[in-house]
């Protein structure tokens, strides 16, 4: 595929470039809670910038119900942007409007201009081909002649949508440095890691994991689970859970995943329970086969993390993928803090997979650079590793 150091050869001096990015952050209000995501579209802006190009950005926030939505307005996200970048970025009020039309008309050699949610309009996700295509091609009227299209948003390149999929069989389109970088480490994942290869599993569900765990069961040497997925399995090895969140449909799967694996997948030897599912409930902490009834389990325990962190100091290739439990909750962060942290003190080649589990690291103060690579798409890096297509890449591959 084409990228961004391609297009900046060719000189982008004065040419408008359209660069889809991911900027949906977490929100209070309109305080951003997390700007990782925001601060990981930073290298490629700035090289376009430096290189005298008219950027316009596009991209969403949240899920409105394709219509403008005052409470998904990417308002405070082109402040922020503004700020770490050190320049203006002015904020169109629409997607392909009067507004966004002026906005980038506007525009000076190395300045950037963003465009409202893009998802504020209905036909970026329109699954009928021709709608998403008219869309693409209002898009595509806006950068003009001699324009070109860089895929910056890995977060989205898994969705066959206007803004990531179609307006690259419009323009020129280019890979960015950041859609670069994540495939690269994703090849690196699914081709020859360095072994022991160990896979850390959290989250809810273990529905929403299924298709990676057995993508990945052949691969890794070690399946390290936690998080609320943790307890269906507990319950398929005959354990009492109490009141912790269970997927009765998916017991079975779950017992026959621990057949096929035999000892690769290691599960809770402890939890931390709770009566309530709140900072200020009471909790104990229990061995996996002591859980008490109508208690909830909410994070692994100690002696969980000591296993845990005995696999991970010895891994050449590490994958995380979800909190091992409600890292939001101070009672409930300590487990998914010493597994990072485990990771962080290992030698391994170590991937953070988007989502939650690099909100984690955020939030819980761990030292990101100690990760060899944090991914910014969380559901994106899940499908590679399941060995879906993803649309986005697909078509920047097919030039």
């Amino acid at each position: 595929m084409r990228t961004l150091d391609d297009l900046l050869g060719e000189g982008v001096s004065g040419r408008r470039v359209l660069v889809r990015a991911d900027l949906n952050v977490p929100l209070d209000g309109e305080t951003i809670t997390d700007d990782g995501r925001i601060r990981a579209s930073l290298p490629t802006l700035r090289r376009l910038t430096e290189g005298g190009a008219r950027v316009v950005v596009t991209a969403h926030l949240g899920r409105p119900k394709g219509e403008p939505d005052p409470k998904y307005s990417l308002r405070p996200v082109a402040a922020r942007l503004a700020e770490l970048l050190g320049g203006r970025v002015e904020l169109a009020s629409d997607v392909v409007g009067h507004s966004a039309k002026s906005t980038v008309e506007g525009l000076g050699d190395g300045e950037v201009a963003l465009l409202e949610n893009i998802r504020f309009d209905p036909r970026e996700t329109s699954k009928v081909e021709t709608e998403r295509g008219e869309f693409a091609r209002e898009l595509v009227s806006l950068v003009g002649e001699g324009g070109a299209f860089v895929s910056d948003g890995f977060g989205v390149v898994h969705r066959k949508q206007a803004s990531v999929y179609d307006v690259a069989s419009l323009l020129p389109a280019y890979a960015g440095g950041l859609v670069l970088a994540e495939v690269e480490v994703l090849r690196r994942l699914t081709g020859t890691p360095d072994r022991p290869f160990v896979v850390v599993l959290g989250g809810a569900k273990v529905s929403d994991k299924l298709a990676v765990i057995e993508s990945l069961l052949p691969r890794v040497d070690r399946l390290l689970v936690g998080g609320g997925m943790c307890y269906t399995f507990m319950a398929a090895e005959g354990l009492g859970i109490g009141d912790s969140l269970l997927e009765a449909d998916m017991i079975d799967t779950c017992k026959r995943l621990l057949a096929e694996a035999g000892d690769k997948i290691m599960l809770p030897a402890d939890v931390v329970m709770a009566d309530d599912f709140s900072a200020d409930a009471s909790t104990q902490t229990v061995l996996a086969a002591q859980m008490r009834e109508n208690w909830k389990g909410l994070d692994i325990g100690p002696i969980t993390v000591e296993r845990y962190a005995d696999a991970l100091a010895e891994a050449g290739t590490v994958f995380w993928n979800g909190p091992m439990g409600v890292f939001e909750l101070a009672p409930f962060a300590e487990g998914t803090r010493g597994v990072a942290q485990a990771i962080v003190d290992s030698e391994a080649f170590s991937v953070v997979g988007g989502g939650d589990s690099a909100a984690a690291v955020r939030a819980l103060g761990l030292p990101e650079d100690r990760f060899s690579h944090i991914s910014t798409g969380g559901g994106a890096s899940l499908e590679f590793l399941e060995g879906k297509e993803l649309p986005g890449i697909a078509v920047l591959e097919r030039g």
